[in-house]
């Protein structure tokens, strides 16, 4: 998926850092997946945007510590109508962490909760309209929901994100659901409960990379960890890792 222009409503669109350490955490990524980083400016709280060959992939902003909650991505997923999407979160089950909020021109948020407890953002896309490139080295290559919450947390997507959905995967090994099929999904669904082990539902990010022995060894070179793997499965080579101040991501070959 090469550049892209226009991101389907329901769709993964924007993923973002939060962060203790701003000026570590945009020196990581920078050197892991290839990155250059502006600031937006003080308007904009001092968000950060990162660029992969120029065309924005993530964002990062400033944990102060204020709201108790750790280091970590968020993924966003596009809708028409942000206030609306919110109302509908609460009524299938989901509860409200951010309102519907204007971000000035670029257009407007809100944080959610599905029924299994993960975080998911919502972007109503005003000037900003997400990602500008998907699945190549450095940028995005994949969202994907671990939940102990599987039949609920399908449903909760479906109803109010209006996902298209696709079954991968229903034996008790593997029960896995997809937005789109085949070479055209977007994101997964993973029926999690036997191996999160106490930890909450929670959606990854996957970034793309050319060589993962080299950004695995980068990643430790730079005091991030690796959670996990590198393993080979039919999908590419999947690598769990955490940056310097804990938040967790992956990487996919």
């Amino acid at each position: 998926m090469p550049k892209t222009d226009a991101i389907p409503t329901g769709a993964p669109c924007w993923v973002d850092l939060f962060t203790s350490d701003m000026d570590r955490a945009r020196s990581f990524y920078e050197q892991i997946l290839g990155w250059t980083s502006e600031s937006a400016g003080a308007e904009y709280g001092g968000y950060v945007n990162f660029s992969k060959d120029g065309r924005r992939v993530a964002g990062v902003m400033t944990n102060d510590g204020s709201t108790g909650q750790p280091d970590a991505w968020t993924i966003y997923l596009a809708v028409d109508d942000a206030a609306a999407a919110v109302d509908a979160a609460q009524a299938a089950g989901g509860n409200v962490v951010v309102p519907a909020m204007d971000v000035m021109a670029l257009g407007r948020m809100a944080v959610v909760t599905d029924p299994g407890g993960a975080t998911i953002g919502i972007w109503q896309p005003g000037e900003h309209k997400g990602f500008g490139v998907l699945a190549e080295p450095g940028a995005p290559g994949w969202f994907e929901l671990h939940t102990d919450a599987y039949d609920a947390s399908v449903a909760f997507y479906q109803k109010v994100f209006g996902w298209d959905t696709h079954v991968a995967g229903d034996t008790d090994e593997f029960r896995y659901t997809t937005l789109g099929e085949g070479e055209d999904g977007r994101a997964g669904v993973m029926d999690a409960t036997n191996f999160l082990g106490g930890a909450p539902s929670h959606w990854n990010v996957y970034f793309a990379v050319a060589d993962t022995e080299a950004a695995v060894a980068k990643v430790k070179e730079l005091g991030g960890a690796i959670t996990q793997g590198p393993d080979d499965t039919p999908y590419g080579r999947l690598t769990a890792c955490t940056d310097p101040t804990g938040a967790a991501f992956r990487l996919l070959t």
